[in-house]
C-alpha cells in the first residue's frame, strides 16, 4: 500500500507548543536565559615565584605566566579593576628550599606569604586565597610528608595547619587546602581559631580527583619531574561520586565554609550532587589541563576558543557552582564588562 494516512500538522503534533518561539531573536533568548555568568563568579589563580620585575611564560599554558612579587601585585590591581572578587596564589619554590617534609611552608617570609602581604597592602579590596598543601615545598612533589613510600596523614595535617596560620597571619582571607588529607579541615579550623583568625574562611578542595588533567599545573609550580609514584592514595578515584559526597559532608562537619570540586568539566555531576544534596557554596576549578586543551585546539584553528571558553564556564554555573577558579578570568571579565 502506498498511502500513509492523514498527515498531521506540526501544531497537531506539538499541541501548539512551539519551543522555538523564544529562540527567534537575541532579545528573546536573553529574556528566558536560565543560567548567567558574571564577573562576580570568577576567581583568578596566578603563579608566583622569587625575583623582581619578571614574568616567565609557562609552555604548557599559553598566555599564563609565573610572576614575581611586584608583577603579582600588578596582576591583583588589574583583577580588582576588572571586578574579579578574589585571586588564588600558587608558588614555584626554588629547589634549594624544597625538602622531604616541605618545611619551607612554615617560613613566615616564604613567597606565598610575602605576596599575600604585598597584595593586601596594595589592593585591600580583593580577596586572597592561599593553599597550605605541601607539594610546592616537597622535593618529591607530593602534597604531604613522604616516609617509606607512604604519605603520612597525621604529620602532614599538623604541618598544613601550622602553614595555614602563617598564611592567615600574612593576610590571607580564605585558606583552601588541596592536599586531601583526612581531618585537615578540622585541624586548620582549630589552628586558625586558636591564633585569633576566626574570620578567615576555609574553602576545602573537598573532591579533588586523581585526574590526568593536572600536568601543566605541575610544570607551572616546578613539581612535574619530581613526583615519585602517584597521588591515588589520597585523591578521590575518578569513578566515584558517593565517595566525593562523603568527603564533602565530612568537610562541612569539620568547619569548611565552601567546597570545591577539581577538575571541573569531567565532574559536573559531582558539583550538582553536592549543591543539591548539601546546599553549601560550591566552586569548580577549571584546571590547567582543561585550559591547555582549549588553548591548543584554538591555536590550531579547530575550535572558536572564545566561544568554547564561555560555553564551558556557563556549564559550571548550570551545574550549580557558585563560582569558578579559572585561568581565563581576566579575559572573561573583559568580555563580560564589554
Amino acid at each position: 500500500m502506498s498511502g500513509t494516512g492523514p498527515k498531521r500538522s506540526v501544531d497537531e503534533i506539538t499541541g501548539g507548543r512551539r519551543l522555538r518561539r523564544m529562540r527567534k531573536a537575541d532579545w528573546a533568548r536573553r529574556l528566558v536565559r536560565e543560567t548567567r555568568l558574571g564577573v562576580d563568579d570568577l576567581i583568578w589563580p596566578i603563579f608566583i615565584m622569587e625575583g623582581e620585575d619578571t614574568a616567565e611564560a609557562i609552555g604548557a599554558m599559553p598566555g599564563v605566566e609565573r610572576l614575581t612579587l611586584d608583577r603579582a601585585v600588578a596582576a591583583a590591581e588589574e583583577a580588582h579593576k576588572l571586578g574579579i572578587p578574589a585571586i588564588a596564589t600558587f608558588a614555584n619554590i626554588p629547589m634549594d628550599r624544597k625538602d622531604q617534609t616541605g618545611s619551607h611552608a612554615l617560613d613566615a617570609d616564604n613567597i606565598i606569604n610575602r605576596v599575600t602581604a604585598a597584595i593586601k597592602q596594595a589592593v585591600p579590596g580583593i580577596g586572597i586565597i592561599t593553599d597550605p598543601a605541601l607539594d610546592p615545598f616537597t622535593d618529591h612533589g607530593h602534597d604531604g610528608v613522604l616516609r617509606d613510600g607512604i604519605i603520612v596523614n597525621d604529620e602532614t595535617v599538623d604541618i598544613i595547619a601550622r602553614a595555614a596560620v602563617k598564611q592567615a597571619d600574612a593576610g590571607a582571607d580564605i585558606i583552601a587546602p588541596s592536599d586531601m588529607m583526612d581531618g585537615r579541615i578540622g585541624a586548620i579550623r582549630d589552628a586558625l581559631d586558636a591564633a585569633g583568625h576566626q574570620d578567615v574562611a576555609i574553602m576545602s578542595y573537598t573532591a579533588k580527583f586523581a585526574s590526568a588533567c593536572y600536568g601543566p599545573y605541575r610544570e607551572a609550580i616546578g613539581t612535574g619531574g619530581l613526583l615519585k609514584g602517584d597521588k591515588k592514595t589520597y585523591y578521590v578515584d575518578p569513578a566515584n561520586t558517593d565517595e566525593a559526597l562523603r568527603e564533602a559532608e565530612q568537610d562541612l562537619v569539620e568547619g569548611a565554609d565552601m567546597l570545591m570540586v577539581k577538575p571541573a568539566l569531567p565532574y559536573l555531576d559531582v558539583c550538582w550532587r553536592i549543591k543539591t544534596e548539601l546546599r553549601a557554596p560550591v566552586y569548580a576549578y577549571q584546571v590547567s589541563g582543561e585550559y591547555a586543551m582549549i588553548e591548543a585546539a584554538a591555536a590550531n584553528g579547530w575550535i572558536d576558543g572564545e566561544r568554547v571558553m564561555m560555553e564551558k564556564l556557563a556549564a559550571f554555573k548550570r551545574a550549580g557552582c557558585d563560582g569558578i577558579l579559572t585561568y581565563f578570568a581576566p579575559r572573561v571579565a573583559r568580555i563580560l564588562n564589554r
